[in-house]
């Protein structure tokens, strides 16, 4: 009854689902330094229970040792007024022998009580020895549990504080991605690829004007000294003759 009031709280929060609890805690950590303090808290009230429960032993055990001793001061004193009972009746005294003889069967009565006594506890110092050493036990292992817990804690709270530096840096990577055809430098890079081509498409262009250009000057100059001969001609300037000797 005792052993289970004290880890009555304990089981049950051993038996919890600890995954659920966790999953439905807007703060793990929070979470998890709470169980720590709860689970201290029982250890705590169980330490100061097991504590009773041997306090209550000690002093049944030292009611038994009272009771030992009593019984054995009981006999001495027994046998010490049997011996002046049988001083007296070797001296031919029987009256106080007789009276020495009686006070050593009332010695001799209380110490038959007081062993009577002693042996009436040991059944319950016994029990009460087993449950203490159970006590003890478990309470060793609620410590062992509370270590693991305070362990496993910071086990996940640092693997909790890694997973989300991880997927901040995974963002940060994500947010700066410039091989992303979505991402403003990408349209800024194709902004001025469209640019080039605009400028490259204008350059073309001039030169094909200027080439233009240049064909019609060089058909104006033929043309003008068309236009020469055909008056050198008419006016008599040239002949075939003074075209041959001009050969």
């Amino acid at each position: 009854m005792v052993k289970q009031s004290i880890f009555g709280r304990i089981a049950q929060l051993a038996k919890a689902n600890i995954n659920a609890l966790l999953d439905q805690a807007e703060d793990p950590q929070k979470m998890l330094d709470q169980m720590v303090r709860d689970y201290s808290n029982n250890i705590a009230e169980a330490e100061s229970a097991v504590a009773q429960t041997i306090g209550n032993l000690r002093m049944l055990q030292d009611d038994h040792n009272e009771d030992m001793e009593n019984a054995r001061s009981w006999g001495n004193k027994a046998l010490a007024a049997s011996r002046k009972a049988d001083e007296f009746r070797t001296a031919g005294n029987t009256v106080d022998a007789e009276k020495f003889d009686n006070l050593a069967k009332v010695a001799i009565q209380r110490q038959i009580t007081s062993e009577n006594e002693a042996k009436g506890v040991e059944p319950t110092i016994a029990a009460q020895s087993e449950v203490v050493e159970k006590l003890k036990t478990g309470l060793n292992q609620m410590k062992e549990k509370l270590n693991e817990l305070q362990n496993k804690r910071n086990e996940l709270v640092a693997r909790s504080r890694t997973a989300a530096a991880q997927t901040q840096v995974h963002d940060a990577l994500k947010s700066i991605d410039i091989m992303d055809p979505t991402s403003e430098v990408s349209r800024f890079e194709e902004k001025v690829r469209r640019e080039e081509a605009r400028v490259r498409g204008a350059n073309e262009l001039a030169a094909s004007s200027l080439d233009a250009q240049f064909e019609s000057l060089e058909d104006l100059g033929e043309q003008t000294e068309v236009e020469a001969r055909l008056a050198a001609l008419k006016s008599g300037a040239s002949s075939p003759a003074s075209l041959e000797a001009g050969q």
